[in-house]
């Protein structure tokens, strides 16, 4: 009886030991499919609430890397500078509606997929008002740096943008 209740204290034992293991093994795959969501989930928060939302002082260090990267020409360098470049937008559009049609990633890397919408209304880079209305889409690579947008970059149709503008025909 006794070398019985020693083997079922061994069993129980074992299974506790490796239900232990088994439970505390990562799953790499799993935790990389979660770092790229909580990447998207900042990053399309962020935007949203720039864009849409006109809060400019999103662009602080809790969601931008001190030293970001927005390529543009020339680039912008510094949460300052990309808070000042993102203003132009704001002061320069009113009924603005920007939407993220699409974002997918890998490790640090996003792609997103957006649309811009808006009524030039007020100064935008020193172009006065045209009270015309744009409707733009895009795609913008980006890299993240510890859930922090550290670097961007925009491709979109500028030669449309103006023609939308009445600048050029």
């Amino acid at each position: 009886m006794k070398i019985r209740s020693i083997s079922i204290f061994i069993l129980i034992i074992s299974f506790i030991v490796l239900t232990t293991i088994l439970t505390s093994c990562s799953n790499p795959e799993k935790e990389a499919a979660e770092h790229v969501k909580s990447n998207i989930k900042t990053y399309s928060y962020v935007w949203d609430e720039i864009m849409n939302k006109g809060k400019l002082d999103m662009f602080n260090d809790t969601y931008f890397t001190k030293d970001v990267v927005m390529h543009t020409n020339p680039d912008i360098v510094g949460i300052d500078s990309a808070r000042a470049y993102y203003a132009n937008y704001l002061t320069g559009f009113s009924n603005i509606e920007f939407t993220i049609v699409d974002v997918f990633g890998q490790d640090d890397k996003l792609v997103k997929h957006w649309r811009f919408k808006g009524t030039h209304t007020g100064d935008f880079f020193g172009i006065p008002a045209t009270g015309k209305t744009v409707s733009l889409d895009g795609t913008t690579l980006v890299r993240m740096s510890n859930g922090k947008i550290a670097e961007e970059r925009d491709f979109y149709d500028n030669y449309d943008f103006l023609k939308q503008l009445g600048l050029i025909q």
